[in-house]
């Protein structure tokens, strides 16, 4: 084996050492791992809200059971869940502004008609002391909380990725990959998902 065989790979694995801890020290590590963590958050106030859509079948049907005569109200329900079903849940809208507010909007809409379908079961005793309402009733209830601790982990790890992305050094590591600030939810929606809405009508 010659000298100049034996340097080389010398080399090359000093090359490769020398990148690894620059890419560390410019913060590209750190980038990657907080991307990953938004993309897993997002993905948890997805799963959540599927949640809650699977719901709304059932809780429409019983209720037509004892007030069929709330056609409003069940046309408001199935409009929202038309509009929150129909936007599309890609990659590319946790970097997209516009379509990250349509999404909120047409979310907290749903919210708003199931607690108008909720509130229907004041007006009904029989449906309010139904068991299967009452079940769907506590479902709905802890698939909200899981909703609001979803979204607020996400905003948190938005914030996090923004602070990241903006802060020198980091903001020239991100630049150079393209890594740019994510869109977060309004300031509106962040005081609306403060707290779950109530669903709890009690006995």
């Amino acid at each position: 084996m010659t000298r100049k065989s034996i340097i080389k790979p010398i080399f090359l694995s000093a090359v490769l050492a020398t990148s690894t801890l620059s890419l560390t020290g410019c913060g590209y590590n750190n980038l990657q791992a907080q991307d990953e963590q938004v993309t897993a958050s997002w993905s948890e106030v997805v799963n959540q809200y599927q949640r809650r859509d699977d719901l709304v079948p059932n809780l429409v049907k019983v209720v037509k059971q004892y007030a069929d005569q709330e056609q409003e109200v069940f046309t408001q329900v199935a409009s929202a869940r038309s509009q929150a079903g129909g936007i599309t849940i890609t990659p590319e809208l946790l970097n997209d502004p516009q379509a990250m507010e349509r999404y909120a909007a047409a979310q907290q809409q749903m919210t708003g008609a199931l607690s108008r379908l909720m509130a229907v079961s004041e007006r009904y005793p029989e449906l309010k002391s139904d068991a299967l309402f009452q079940d769907l009733q506590a479902q709905l209830e802890g698939t909200e909380n899981r909703i609001t601790v979803a979204r607020n982990r996400y905003i948190q790890e938005v914030q996090g990725y923004n602070t990241t992305v903006r802060q020198f050094p980091t903001n020239i590591t991100a630049k150079v990959f393209g890594m740019s600030a994510k869109p977060n939810f309004t300031v509106a929606n962040e005081d609306a998902i403060s707290k779950a809405p109530s669903v709890d009508f009690g006995e």
